[in-house]
């Protein structure tokens, strides 16, 4: 005789999931919302959907979002803060991976024009939404961790704190840019491929750190 209790444990029935109206299991919306963005983001770009849209590619009502997010800006700003915190992990990764100096800054570089061609949206949002970080002070927190990894790398090659600054925001510029020349295709074609941009970041950043050192 079956029965559903400790003595027969797998004879009882899993408990049943609430789902919501699109038959996915029930979580908070928050999520949904922000995978809706990011998607529309990948299509469109940060400045080229609504929040309703957001709304009704997540499935959920309009009203939805007002309990977790004052608005639109504010949705792209949980996004971009995502965006950072993902950065932080690869740059600090990078980092890990070397001792010298230089080649810690190649390989910075590397992860920066990387991680713009994995996450083109989180790239695009975090710096082409044109969020106001007076706003979202925690933007601008974590744009300073940034900062603050990278610093003590550039102060062994430039002890001076101002030459430091300088040599970091080169690196970052030179690695920003080729970035975005790559995602606009402003390269020639042997030399708009991953590979090639990674290399070319890594060099550059070489090359910047070698000038700052002599």
């Amino acid at each position: 005789m079956w029965g559903c209790g400790p003595t027969a444990p797998n004879s009882c029935p899993a408990p049943a999931l609430r789902s919501d109206r699109r038959g996915r299991p029930e979580r908070p919306v928050r999520p949904w919302l922000e995978e809706a963005a990011l998607a529309l983001v990948g299509e469109r770009g940060p400045h080229g959907f609504t929040l309703a849209e957001a709304c009704r590619r997540a499935g959920v009502s309009v009203s939805a979002p007002y309990k977790h997010f004052a608005d639109r800006e504010a949705l792209l700003a949980s996004l971009a803060l995502k965006g950072y915190q993902e950065q932080r992990r690869r740059y600090r990764t990078a980092l890990a991976a070397h001792t010298a100096p230089a080649e810690q800054l190649a390989a910075f570089a590397v992860a920066y024009v990387r991680f713009a061609a994995e996450e083109r949206a989180l790239f695009d949002i975090t710096f082409l939404a044109g969020l106001d970080k007076s706003r979202h002070p925690e933007l601008a927190r974590a744009g300073s961790a940034l900062h603050d990894d990278l610093m003590p790398v550039t102060r062994e090659i430039a002890p001076d704190p101002d030459e430091a600054f300088g040599l970091l925001v080169q690196v970052a510029a030179a690695a920003h840019g080729l970035a975005l020349f790559q995602q606009q295709d402003m390269l020639p074609g042997p030399w708009n491929t991953n590979s090639s941009v990674e290399e070319q970041a890594a060099r550059t950043a070489r090359a910047l750190a070698g000038r700052r050192a002599h």
